[in-house]
């Protein structure tokens, strides 16, 4: 990336900043270090000493840089004449980008600088040294020709670097060279600190066809580009002047009258121009490559429609260098007639000269672009040539040429060819022969790679030409209509005796013609019986036939080059996988070869057939689809009011492109509607097929922009509405960690949120001594690819805190967003709290507690095999070294990892708070991650596989129960207490789903022995009305039941060591333990609690009764008083509750109604 530079000068003091700073550091000096040393190459410079006085030692000495009575021996000290301060120089370190490639001027190796001095490429002074050592003197003067990039910014000097178009580039294209900024850590991060890696700007990532294509853009040399001339005006002007020209344009001035002929021309101008229009917008919106009419579609609308119509674009192009080689074979086949020369018979002669003209053509393309425009210059001239001689000849009357119908210009034949003699069509079927003269606008922007100056070119050669050749067509139709009348027989006996003057009413009869037998048979010359008419005018006849194979063969020539050139483009770009081999490209111009043979093969195989009026409305359909969707492209963009929308080029409306989108439509239907039809079934597959394929890129498209502008809308929109009872859906906060450390967590809140409400995956990361912000912005981008993958909908949040408790408050009170924030905060069980810090446990109940401050509902989940597979084989094995955090070093590992913990769903692990026990990441990431802890299971293929121990087995079994379809079998809620609803909601949402569907609802409730059957009814009907299907309700009268002695104690055995026992020591000494361990459970809040915890402990005996063969259990979940009862107390209620039970959902709502039975 270097280049030869000179060493930025300083007029003052230069020889001293040589003699004086340079020598001492001579022996150190390399020859001349290269660019791949160091990001930063480090350059003494000399500075004019401004206000010395300002300039103590121990400032400059701060970042111990050597000051200059250090670092020289010889040099003045600091407290001299301060009015010399011109004369002297302060040897100073500046940053620079690059390094003096010849080794002189003042660069020196990072090596050659004290190694403390200049850490991680920052700027090397102190903040005083900064501001002071300038004195405010900015004499000085820098080569601003050097590519030292970083200057000493209004004289300070900092690595921060001023504002330069090199850094805005995408590649290492010919423009010119990509520079890197100094990023946001090199400039800000503290000096000790590792600065981090460089990364691309939003969006700026290289896709690999990009990166290839920068690569051969940085190899090529003596490229050839065109200007906007050679480049789009002769090519568009030689593909819009086809074989219509000529051939066509009287017989429709014949057909629909001057009047009708040039609204004809007007509306196919109004198209073209609006197009023609809409596409100079896209193409000055940002640097246009190679690919045309495809590359400006896809990079605004998105790889679906670009995708689609790239296809139908290239194939038409393909297509239509068959129908012009084809018009060109019938004109040399009507010549051969004419000489009578017929080599076999006319279809056949078509074929024989098509492919020999196809293969010549091929043979100009495959040359070089060089060549194919030559020869494009000089058809234009032959075509122009062709133009002028007819114009000349219709000035010219000859006698002989009034028999055919031609008189010169004259008033009465104007007036009589004004309106429309239609026979046989109609005013929409002559438009619909007229279209495609007026196609080929986008010949130029096809080639858009071969330009110099894309930008400038497409704009101005586009309109240009459309608007000379629009004038040139309504020239041609009001000259033809003012001098050769419609009908002429060829006899020049026809004439009108003096006697039947009187009763010939033709413009002829003027002339002294009478053509009235053409009423009676048909005749063979004027314009509506002859399309050679425009031979007989000109000047000179072979010309015009110079003139039709010119227009014929400029066109396939184009269409020849544009196919390739787009189908290449297209191919580069991945969208179809199976078409990348077309991508590559040959010589310095990156010529596709193998697509010039692509389109030689189908054209081949349409010029066989010989016959092109079926396909012909079939290509400018599809020519017409690209259009309408380039206009529809500034439409979108338009509406979307993207920042990134700002095209220089600033004539276009977003209306009128939308309204020249919907007439591109109009006429598509208006040439021939089964084409229209075709054409749209062929985009619509194509753009399903794409969108089901995915591919990876990201353009930036206005689709992005526009979906995104929706979403704010909606949101804002949303945030003014109030919430009603109907529209309630839980939105769950789930504190899954890491997405696939908890897999079962992670379904079984998808299966009830899914496309119902919001689900974010929060993530509580402890235990840095210094948190990595940029790693977790990493993460979250990770890991949310990682839900898109794994078919997820859902959010990553993560968030760094001190602990737990902080953390999980952090995302109750900020997560989501207006109306879309959680109500529900969603847990993993805790299963290890008896084998941990017992303040884990007190943390986990105060989030709870917490939710419930927050008016959140709170739902818990418990499987007794567990939820965090996170420790399932070695997390290094399976981190990809590119994904592996460089934030490892700065996380606590001295922790027991032995065992992992499910303790709170947010926690790595309670004991191991490293990186090391963070989750798998996929290793390869085309991986489909269809299951979720599919990358726990596939291991790297040179580390050894580890056999699971029979409890991971189990526990790995387990969380995938709930990827599975759920066969027959029920879903039992015990509705204990009423929360609101929500412990009848999710069990309702979830059986609606299509793994639950399967699956009945049972109810259970408590009730009075003597009251079941009242009880029973009761609540039926309250489900009934609430359009909830049951299965069976249940009425438990033996709630309050006392529990098995076994149990009973068997729970006092499990609190034992977590009581305070107060009664057994001094009171002050138990206040003490109690303040220092709150968790600790007093013998009063035992005895005052007795009857809460029988019913837990019953309660579990009634689930193992009535559900232990149940696919779930949704139970309401017992609360707390906070303050009053103990987090161990707590904790146990939930362990003795849920223990040894099917999977078990604890649900509590926020007690506001979430249920209505009112419409």
């Amino acid at each position: 990336m270097s280049a030869p530079s000179s060493a930025p000068s300083d007029p003052v003091g230069s020889a001293a900043a040589e003699n004086d700073f340079l020598a001492p550091d001579a022996g150190q000096k390399p020859p001349g270090p290269t660019p791949s040393q160091s990001r930063f190459q480090v350059d003494l410079v000399a500075e004019a000493a401004g206000a010395t006085e300002d300039k103590s030692p121990s400032s400059d000495a701060s970042t111990t840089v050597p000051s200059s009575d250090k670092a020289t021996p010889g040099a003045p000290p600091d407290g001299g004449d301060p009015g010399a301060g011109g004369e002297e120089a302060k040897g100073r370190f500046r940053v620079v980008n690059f390094a003096d490639p010849t080794g002189a001027g003042s660069a020196a190796s990072p090596e050659a600088a004290p190694a403390e001095g200049l850490q991680n490429g920052d700027t090397v002074m102190s903040e005083t040294s900064l501001h002071s050592s300038t004195g405010g003197q900015h004499h000085y003067h820098y080569d601003t020709h050097t590519n030292t990039y970083y200057l000493r910014t209004f004289g300070h000097n900092t690595i921060d670097a001023v504002p330069n178009i090199d850094f805005y580039r995408q590649t290492a294209a010919p423009l010119g060279e990509k520079l890197i900024r100094p990023t946001l850590s090199e400039l800000h991060d503290e000096l000790d600190k590792e600065p981090f890696e460089d990364g691309f700007a939003n969006g700026d990532e290289l896709t690999p066809a990009e990166e290839a294509a920068a690569k051969e853009a940085a190899e090529s040399k003596g490229v050839v580009k065109f200007g906007w001339i050679k480049g789009v005006l002769v090519r568009c002007m030689l593909n819009i002047w086809g074989v219509m020209l000529f051939i066509r344009m009287p017989w429709i001035v014949g057909q629909a009258g001057i009047a009708l002929s040039c609204l004809i021309v007007a509306m196919a101008t109004v198209v073209t121009t609006i197009t023609g229009l809409s596409t100079s917008a896209i193409a000055t919106n940002g640097f246009v490559r190679g690919g045309g009419a495809y590359y400006l579609i896809s990079r605004s609308l998105g790889p679906e429609f670009g995708g689609s119509i790239g296809l139908i674009f290239a194939f038409a192009n393909a297509v239509a260098v068959a129908m012009y080689v084809v018009g060109f074979a019938e004109t040399v086949v009507d010549l051969l007639a004419g000489a009578d020369a017929i080599m076999t018979d006319a279809d056949n002669d078509v074929r024989i000269i098509g492919t020999i003209t196809v293969i010549l053509l091929l043979g100009i393309s495959v040359a070089g672009m060089e060549w194919e425009a030559k020869a494009q210059i000089f058809l234009l001239i032959v075509l122009i040539t062709a133009i002028i001689n007819y114009f000349i000849g219709s000035f010219i009357p000859v006698k002989s040429k009034e028999s055919l119908g031609f008189f010169g210009y004259d008033g009465a034949i104007m007036w009589e060819n004004m309106g429309p003699d239609f026979r046989g069509e109609t005013f929409f079927s002559i438009f619909s022969i007229f279209f495609p003269a007026a196609t080929g606008i986008l010949a130029g922007a096809n080639i858009s790679g071969d330009l110099a100056d894309p930008q400038m070119a497409i704009p101005k050669g586009t309109l240009l030409a459309i608007l000379i050749t629009g004038i040139v067509y309504l020239g041609v139709a009001v000259s033809a209509g003012s001098c050769i009348v419609r009908d002429a027989s060829g006899k020049i006996n026809d004439t009108v005796s003096s006697q039947f003057m009187m009763n010939c009413t033709d413009a002829a009869c003027k002339f002294g013609y009478d053509f009235s037998s053409c009423k009676q048979e048909k005749c063979s010359y004027g314009l509506q019986n002859s399309f050679q008419i425009m031979s007989f005018v000109s000047g000179f006849g072979p010309i015009i036939s110079a003139g039709i194979f010119s227009a014929t063969l400029s066109s396939a020539l184009a269409s020849l080059v544009s196919a390739p050139k787009v189908f290449q483009a297209l191919c580069k770009d991945n969208i179809y996988p199976g078409l990348s081999m077309f991508a590559k490209g040959y010589g310095k111009n990156n010529e596709p070869l193998r697509g010039y043979i692509l389109t030689f093969i189908i054209a081949l195989a349409f010029i066989l057939i010989a016959k092109l009026n079926i396909i012909a409305p079939i290509i400018s359909n599809f020519f017409l689809a690209s259009y309408a969707l380039i206009n529809f492209s500034v439409f979108h963009a338009s509406l979307a009011n993207s920042p990134g929308w700002r095209p220089s080029f600033k004539y276009y409306n977003m209306w009128v492109s939308l309204a020249g989108a919907v007439l591109c439509c109009m006429v598509m239907f208006v040439i021939n509607w089964w084409a229209a039809l075709l054409t749209n079934v062929i985009v619509l597959g194509l753009y399903i097929y794409v969108s089901y394929k995915k591919p990876d890129v990201n353009w930036g498209s206005s689709t992005q922009a526009l979906t995104y502008h929706q979403a704010l809308t909606h949101t804002l929109h949303l945030s003014g509405v109030e919430d009603h009872i109907k529209n309630f859906r839980p939105q769950c906060l789930v504190m899954t960690g890491y997405p696939n450390s908890r897999p079962a967590l992670l379904d079984l809140v998808y299966s009830f949120t899914k496309n119902v409400g919001l689900m974010i995956c929060g993530h509580v990361r402890t235990g840095y001594r210094r948190p990595n912000f940029k790693d977790l912005a990493t993460d979250q981008a990770r890991y949310q690819r990682w839900l898109l993958k794994n078919e997820t909908k859902a959010f990553y949040t993560p968030v760094f805190a001190e602990d737990m408790r902080q953390g999980s408050q952090y995302l109750l009170q900020a997560a989501g967003l207006g109306r879309l924030k959680p109500n529900t905060l969603v847990l993993g069980f805790k299963n290890d709290w008896r084998d941990g810090d017992m303040m884990n446990v007190e943390t986990y109940i105060s989030m709870i507690h917490d939710s419930f401050d927050f008016q959140f509902g709170a739902v818990i989940l418990r499987l007794q095999e567990g939820l965090d597979v996170s420790h399932i084989q070695g997390q290094d094995d399976l981190l990809s070294s590119q994904e592996k955090s460089s934030g490892m070093k700065d996380v606590i590992v001295s922790i027991d990892t032995s065992k992992d913990s499910d303790g709170d769903s947010s926690k790595l692990s309670s004991k191991a708070t490293s990186l090391q026990n963070s989750p798998a990441i996929q290793k390869d990431d085309d991986d489909d991650g269809k299951a979720t802890t599919q990358p726990l299971l596939k291991k790297d293929k040179k580390s050894p596989t580890v056999p699971l121990n029979v409890s991971d087995q189990r526990l790995l079994e387990a969380s995938q129960q709930f990827r599975k379809k759920q066969g027959k079998g029920t879903v039992d809620v015990w509705w204990l207490f009423d929360d609101g609803g929500l412990t009848l909601l999710i069990p309702y949402l979830l059986t609606n789903k299509k793994r639950w569907k399967d699956c009945k609802i049972r109810v259970f409730i408590g009730g009075k022995i003597n009251r079941i059957d009242h009880d029973r009814r009761a609540m039926a009907t309250l489900l009934s009305k609430f359009r909830i299907d049951f299965s069976d309700i249940t009425v438990l009268g033996d709630i309050n039941t006392k529990p098995k002695k076994e149990h009973v104690s068997a729970f006092e055995e499990m609190i034992e060591p977590y009581r305070l026992k107060e009664d057994d020591m001094e009171q002050e000494a138990a206040e003490r333990l109690k303040n220092s361990e709150p968790w600790r459970i007093t013998d009063n809040e035992l005895e005052l609690y007795r009857a809460k915890t029988n019913r837990q402990i019953r309660l579990n005996e009634l689930l193992k009764e009535h559900s232990n063969t149940a696919n779930l259990i949704v139970m309401s979940l017992p609360l707390a008083r906070k303050g009053a009862v103990s987090s161990s107390l707590y904790m146990a209620w939930l362990e003795v509750l849920s223990k040894d039970l099917p999977p078990i959902l604890l649900v509590r709502g926020n007690h506001q109604s979430v249920l209505t039975f009112y419409s």
